[in-house]
């Protein structure tokens, strides 16, 4: 049992690390993205038939490539078709792979092309690079197993049939795209983030964010993603209570944080060069994470940090956030006066009347907060948040 429990942790170690440069490869080699998926599917299945056999290789990874690439000349053989030429591609590069940063890099970047629709990239991100199976993104997105595998079938034609380049786009394209690709990783992470049940995403949504960073050490923005991903996910732990509620940041047993990723999230902030909307929100991130406590939170520095990501990203989110901390450092009835000044862009957004609820409670103003916690639960996104927010609700009655 030792044995087969040591294969499986090596198995699931080589999917965190290789399946995407593999795959990568693989696209590369062949421009067949679903047989660079399913060659590489294979090799990881054969692993755990072959490995408590054999024992595992000296070098998990080269192996893994190996049996990827000649499933993929197995299946091109078989098919005798006009892919022969590909197919002596493959037979005949047993040269190693030199260009696997730039393999890993094409692959995120075409996965997250604009001409594709963006739950679209975000599914195929999960499935291509990530490795997650199509029964776990279907979980994700609330739908049938079938229904998924419909819309990545979908998305690869829609690169296949729209041309879409498998390649690092021009310098003069850059940033622009480098910006979507960000977007993309950060939605994955909310989305494992903010349901307990779907945790999973918000690892794999790290996992890649870091690989960005290695692939673009230069890009900042890129780093005070992964920055901010691993200050809000330090607290994960700490989030659900011995009961299984979800907890506010205040409920919070800090002791249970990930002081490992809040120093790695500290580290990769404090190398950031350029200031843009996510250093910024890494270093609000980096606030909470240092506290000692809820009551030793600087809420006068998050306030000066959402100022200054207001000029770069002036969206109605980030001026409810904003609200909240000005209601915290300058009493509730400050922040909510710019709350209501939200309310026409924010109409049927779930956390505006849950930030309304708390600050009237702050303030004492226990029958208006039940009203907006009333709301606020029929808008909840997620069971776990709507289970807290009653929580808060019924508390107004003690």
């Amino acid at each position: 049992m030792g044995r087969l429990n040591e294969v499986e942790d090596a198995v699931a170690a080589a999917h965190r690390s290789d399946w995407g440069r593999i795959v990568a490869g693989l696209i590369r080699r062949t421009g067949d993205w679903m047989l660079a998926e399913d060659a590489t599917q294979d090799a990881f299945a054969a692993a755990l038939s072959t490995w408590p056999r054999d024992g595992i290789p000296d070098k998990p990874s080269a192996w893994l490539t190996t049996v990827a690439r000649n499933r993929a000349v197995d299946w091109l053989r078989s098919a005798r078709s006009e892919r022969s030429r590909l197919e002596a591609t493959l037979v005949d590069d047993d040269s190693p792979d030199d260009d696997l940063t730039d393999d890993r890099l094409r692959l995120i970047f075409t996965c997250c092309h604009p001409a594709l629709p963006l739950p679209a990239r975000v599914a195929l991100t999960l499935r291509t690079v990530s490795g997650l199976s199509v029964a776990e993104i279907a979980r994700s997105f609330l739908v049938s197993e079938s229904t998924m595998a419909q819309r990545l079938v979908r998305a690869r034609q829609k690169i296949e049939h729209a041309a879409i380049p498998y390649r690092v786009p021009p310098p003069e394209l850059f940033a622009e795209r480098v910006s979507g690709v960000l977007a993309v990783l950060y939605l994955v992470f909310n989305a494992g983030y903010s349901d307990v049940d779907r945790t999973e995403l918000a690892d794999s949504a790290i996992a890649l964010a870091q690989a960005a960073v290695d692939l673009m050490p230069l890009e900042s923005e890129a780093r005070g993603l992964l920055a901010l991903m691993l200050l809000q996910g330090s607290r994960r732990r700490a989030r659900i209570g011995a009961d299984g509620a979800l907890l506010t940041l205040e409920e919070q047993d800090r002791s249970l944080w990930d002081r490992a990723a809040i120093w790695r999230g500290w580290s990769e902030l404090a190398a950031t060069g350029k200031r843009g909307a996510y250093v910024v929100q890494a270093e609000i991130a980096a606030c909470h994470a240092t506290a000692v406590d809820a009551a030793a939170t600087d809420w006068m520095r998050i306030v000066v940090l959402y100022d200054e990501l207001m000029l770069v990203s002036p969206t109605p989110v980030v001026a409810l956030n904003r609200a909240i901390a000005v209601g915290m450092c300058d009493g509730p009835d400050r922040g909510l006066a710019l709350l209501d000044e939200l309310s026409a862009e924010l109409n049927e957004f779930p956390h505006l009347p849950a930030a309304r609820a708390d600050l009237l409670r702050r303030a004492g103003r226990f029958a208006e907060a039940a009203e907006e916690y009333a709301e606020a639960i029929r808008l909840a996104p997620t069971p776990a948040e709507r289970d807290q927010l009653c929580r808060c609700l019924d508390a107004l009655a003690t």
